[in-house]
């Protein structure tokens, strides 16, 4: 009976350390559960977040983000101090639904409650700043307070880029920017950009609202106005066109017309005046009809850039400003844009419609890097131009390929057409000629021989020059900035000459 009690007494024991154990687990897993419910509440908090930034654009703001930092450090506090968990929790309840409130205002007020537009030309000119307004109308119950951005394409620049908001509920505003254009051609603006706070600051939503607008840049044409103002004044020379004298007059009557300041008294027509009681003009029209065609290389020769612009831009804006003066002289004007193949043409045409076709067909054409193909272009121009033209060739040489093939085709047509090469400087080529010892004198131990190469090059371009004035051909060399005032005066000394 002995032994019998001994056994038992060790193994009621054993219960109760086993009891006290698993009470122990229990209360230790209990505990740990607890101590993780903070961190739980913040997970909570975190997806939302997540889902809120992928899906609709809406941010946590700084205030929000040390709302946050307070409920993690009061996390960190329950770790060592149990008694705190009741107060972590009841905060992390408290901004769940204080944020959550929060961003439902703002994701339901500003997604139908937003009104903009858009005020633009839909055609500016390259380089020229244009104002563009955008209006931003508030249909909501609530302050926007935040910024507004406007679309802006590759290669613009806006001043100022972007615009603070502060609109009242129901209330517009309209702001302004200075838009320019650096490169020619078709672009779009699609969006509008909105960046605003909700009520209780907690949120920043970025908001994205479509608004299409096509924008077409063409070359700058406020030299035409200018060169028509100075026309009408007598003052041309101001831009660098001088008055030639014409071998004979043109004496073909084509109407009569209102005196103006500007007029030659001699063309008064008295009798017309006597009749209408009131100074009539004589006004004649050229005994005859000149064709001009320009072909435009928009090959890798003409890549090159100046000024931010491409010798491209420049030869371009240079034939625009030829291109006018031609047509206000009574001629037909064409255009031929080729690089390794045909890009565009328009045949040569007279009166001031003629002057948007020119426009349309060579303000989207850029230059490529590819070798230009002269034998296509003058094939084309031969197969569709018959008549004795005035063909002008703007491109740039570089090397003795390129320079053979140029003086190859414009003194082979110099029977049936009139050429006219326009071939654009290197300005920092003839300044490294110029300077020896490099600018302010300030030149390394290699300045020299860049001294040296470039004049000798310029002595090859010089030769090459020459070649084609013995084969017949009339030749413009200047600088792409300056090249505008050469090619009119050029293109009036062959009509003062009657050279076709």
């Amino acid at each position: 009976m002995k032994l019998k009690t001994a056994d038992a007494r060790p193994s009621q024991n054993d219960t109760i350390d086993d009891m006290n154990d698993s009470l122990r687990d229990g209360l230790q897993t209990t505990f740990q559960w607890q101590s993780q419910l903070p961190w739980l509440f913040l997970l909570l908090l975190a997806l939302p977040l997540l889902i809120s930034v992928w899906r609709f654009k809406i941010y946590p703001s700084i205030v929000w983000t040390i709302l946050l930092v307070v409920s993690v450090a009061c996390c960190i506090v329950t770790i060592f101090a149990a008694n705190f968990l009741v107060v972590t929790a009841a905060i992390d309840v408290a901004l769940i639904l204080i944020a959550s409130a929060d961003w439902l205002l703002l994701w339901f007020r500003s997604e139908s409650g937003i009104r903009v537009s858009r005020s633009l030309p839909r055609t500016i000119s390259l380089g020229v700043p244009v104002e563009s307004e955008l209006t931003v109308e508030n249909r909501t119950g609530m302050t926007l307070i935040g910024e507004v951005r406007d679309d802006l394409p590759e290669d613009f620049s806006a001043t100022p880029n972007e615009h603070s908001l502060r609109l009242p509920p129901l209330a517009r505003m309209t702001s302004k920017r200075k838009l320019t254009a650096n490169r020619r051609g078709a672009f779009e603006l699609q969006h509008v950009y909105l960046k605003f706070a909700s009520l209780c600051r907690l949120w920043v939503r970025h908001q994205r609202i479509d608004l299409s607008h096509s924008l077409k840049v063409y070359p700058d044409m406020k030299q035409l106005a200018d060169y028509a103002l100075l026309a009408r004044t007598n003052r041309l020379s101001l831009i660098g066109v001088r008055k030639t004298r014409r071998i004979g007059q043109d004496s073909d009557f084509e109407r009569l017309r209102d005196y103006s300041r500007d007029d030659n008294y001699r063309h008064i027509d008295w009798r017309s005046t006597a009749r209408r009681s009131k100074l009539t003009v004589r006004q004649f029209q050229s005994d005859q009809s000149q064709r001009v065609i320009f072909l435009l290389d928009c090959g890798r020769m003409m890549t090159n850039s100046r000024d931010g612009y491409s010798l491209l831009d420049h030869a371009l804006n240079s034939m625009l400003m030829m291109a006018y003066v031609a047509l206000h002289q009574g001629d037909s004007v064409g255009l031929l844009c080729f690089s390794d193949k045909i890009h565009s043409y328009i045949p040569p045409r007279g009166g001031s419609s003629q002057m948007n076709r020119l426009l349309q067909a060579g303000f989207d054409q850029f230059p490529r890097m590819v070798e230009s193909r002269y034998d296509q272009a003058f094939l084309y121009l031969s197969t569709h131009c018959k008549r004795r033209s005035l063909v002008v060739l703007a491109t740039n040489v570089i090397d003795e390929v390129n320079a053979g093939a140029v003086v190859d085709y414009l003194g082979n047509i110099t029977g049936q057409h009139l050429p006219l090469g326009v071939l654009l400087r290197d300005r920092q080529m003839f300044d490294a000629a110029d300077t020896p010892d490099g600018p302010m004198g300030e030149g390394d131990e290699f300045s020299m021989y860049r001294s040296a190469a470039a004049a000798d090059i310029l002595l090859w371009r010089d030769q090459v020059i020459r070649d084609l004035s013995h084969r017949g051909v009339l030749t413009v060399d200047a600088f792409p900035d300056e090249l505008t005032a050469p090619l009119v005066n050029e293109y009036l000394k062959v009509k003062a000459k009657h050279l076709l």
